[in-house]
């Protein structure tokens, strides 16, 4: 039996490291936003030009942009923050396909366990951006919505680029969850949808000024 739970006690001690490695490693870092998307997009791909863009304009007011660390969307907001000075952060994850870590990061994480991962993309974020992205992004999405949703967070903007994009889990989740009474209509003001990221910019620049002192 106890040789049976070794190998429990050992998963402890390394979900135990990866915390501490994280907060030791990212722990000067303040007022972050955490930017989400699709893997899958190329350099030539418009989110991929608008992803720069994104890193750019926050890393032109000085805000770190914190993201899952991978290519596509992700590589997109760390080129444009890491070639116009700004902080670049990568929290990459361990999976059964390899992920590499991007090459526009001033601090690059590796994690094994996801819920480690995401408790350091909330932890230093004043803010979250979605861009087109597959489940990974919903998950991270729907995983900020719930914290701010519960109060175990302090509110703060989530904002999802692209109406296109994300018209038809908007139309879901008003004609469908909302109809059948499984949120509030208060919980659709959650999120803010936007068109273009100079939007979500403005949002996320707007509400850290309104925080400052």
């Amino acid at each position: 039996m106890l040789d049976a739970k070794m190998p429990e006690a050992w998963r402890v001690l390394r979900i135990q490291s990866e915390l501490v490695d994280g907060i030791e490693r990212l722990i000067t870092l303040k007022g972050a936003v955490t930017v989400f998307g699709s893997a899958r997009f190329r350099e030539e791909a418009v989110e991929y030009q608008e992803a720069m863009r994104l890193g750019e304009l926050l890393a032109g007011e000085g805000i770190p942009v914190i993201t899952g660390g991978g290519p596509g969307i992700m590589e997109a907001c760390n080129r444009g923050a890491f070639t116009h000075a700004g902080a670049s952060i990568g929290l990459n994850i361990e999976l059964p396909f390899e992920q590499m870590p991007n090459p526009y990061l001033d601090i690059s994480l590796n994690f094994r366990y996801f819920f480690v991962r995401k408790f350091m993309f909330v932890k230093h974020a004043v803010g979250f951006i979605a861009m087109p992205g597959g489940y990974g992004t919903m998950d991270e999405l729907f995983e900020a919505l719930t914290l701010v949703q519960t109060q175990k967070v302090r509110r703060f903007p989530i904002v999802l680029v692209g109406k296109r994009y994300w018209a038809g889990l908007l139309d879901w989740l008003m004609n469908t969850v909302l109809e059948r009474a499984c949120i509030d209509a208060g919980d659709l003001d959650l999120f803010t949808l936007v068109d273009t990221v100079d939007e979500a910019a403005e949002i996320i620049i707007d509400y850290i000024r309104q925080r400052e002192p």
